[in-house]
């Protein structure tokens, strides 16, 4: 059987929640890094992948997939141990809300040609000061979705799921511009325990970015 393919930046919130979903279900395989920052993307070669010039592309099942959440369902689909959603209809409701929250509200106003327009139109402070505040925002609302899901040690119980899948990503990025999570319980819950889970620190961008540079920047074994 031929081995999944990420193509992945480490950085990007998109793919980490791949990556986390792929860890979760146990899923070994290997990535192409695609440096977003030096145009990769923009590659004749990631192109004919995915037309839009995004990460990621999970080449997987003779399948050239795109689109993160896209990504996870066919991999829950197809791969349905663990689920990454619970049983009840409610609370698979609450779980993707949280998720959409993130992903259509928050990650698109902090997508990188968004950040680097805000800089070219008013310069670097208003970049930093734009990405903050759409996080603390953001996660403002999700802590208050959070309110609303079963409690446990993760998002929707004792079992990370795709809800984690995009909130501890989030929770990168919440660290990397200085947005602080001391005052939202729910989410430092889910901090605490994203950290302590072998699997999802597998995923974290840290251990992502190593890799790649120990292949190269090249394809490496996951």
């Amino acid at each position: 059987m031929i081995r999944p393919v990420l193509h992945d930046y480490y950085r990007s919130s998109a793919a980490y929640r791949v990556r986390l979903a792929l860890a979760l279900k146990g899923i070994d395989y290997d990535t192409v890094a695609v440096d977003l920052t030096q145009g990769a993307q923009r590659g004749d070669g990631h192109l004919r992948l995915n037309p839009q010039g995004l990460v990621p592309v999970l080449e997987i099942d003779g399948l050239a997939l795109t689109q993160s959440l896209a990504i996870i369902a066919y991999l829950d689909e197809t791969r349905p141990t663990p689920p990454l959603l619970p049983d009840d209809a409610a609370a698979r409701a609450t779980a993707r809300a949280i998720v959409m929250a993130i992903a259509c509200d928050i990650h698109p106003l902090s997508n990188l040609r968004v950040l680097n327009r805000v800089e070219a139109l008013a310069g670097a402070d208003a970049r930093a000061r734009w990405n903050t505040d759409n996080i603390a925002s953001g996660l403002a609302a999700v802590e208050r979705l959070l309110d609303r899901a079963p409690g446990g040690r993760f998002a929707m119980g004792d079992d990370p799921g795709l809800a984690d899948c995009a909130v501890v990503p989030q929770l990168y990025n919440a660290a990397r511009w200085g947005v602080p999570i001391d005052g939202w319980p729910n989410l430092l819950r889910i901090a605490e325990s994203a950290a302590v889970d072998e699997r999802m620190v597998a995923a974290h961008p840290d251990r992502a970015k190593a890799a790649a540079e120990a292949a190269g920047g090249g394809k490496r074994t996951s």
